[in-house]
């Protein structure tokens, strides 16, 4: 359009380097056609940002999802590795109070008189054992040598002279 106008222009002697248009006026169906244009591009790029904001809120809200299962998960475990040394400390403890006691107990019987003490405590706990197993049923097994308290005195006394004389070995106390 510039070298049309150039040449046109020519015999009067102006050059056209440049040529621009400052007003047009469309027809209405254009304009209204442009227009729809327009919209439908606002449109189309509403509904793409819209839809990457929720495909974005739905990835987050996956991603917290999954770290709250996570560190639920870290939490179980770590109460896990919390009970359970809890309860081998605890287990650890009662093995220690049962062994200082069964040395003291060990300690006592070796004392002058100690195992007349033993033989009495064996004595009375072998009577109160026998007196809540009469309460507890109507049968009563009575043994044969019932009162012969003091030869089951004697097979106590023998047992323990005899883990005494081997040093402790052969025999480990239960606790």
């Amino acid at each position: 359009m510039v070298e049309e106008l150039d040449q046109a222009s020519n015999p009067w002697g102006v050059k056209v380097l440049r040529y621009e248009i400052k007003n047009i006026n469309p027809p209405h169906d254009v304009l209204s056609a442009m227009e729809k244009q327009m919209r439908a591009e606002r449109e189309k790029r509403a509904t793409i940002l819209e839809s990457e904001g929720g495909r974005d809120a739905k990835i987050n809200q996956a991603e917290g999802e999954k770290q709250r299962v996570i560190k639920e998960s870290e939490a179980v475990k770590q109460q896990q590795i919390n009970e359970a040394e809890g309860e081998a400390a605890a287990i650890l403890a009662v093995a220690e109070a049962t062994a200082e006691g069964l040395k003291k107990v060990a300690a006592a019987l070796n004392a002058e008189g100690g195992d007349k003490a033993m033989q009495l405590r064996v004595a009375e706990d072998y009577l109160e054992r026998f007196g809540n197993l009469a309460k507890a049923g109507n049968t009563l097994i009575v043994p044969a040598n019932l009162s012969d308290i003091a030869s089951m005195i004697g097979a106590a006394t023998t047992v323990l002279k005899q883990v005494s004389s081997d040093g402790g070995a052969g025999a480990a106390p239960r606790g």
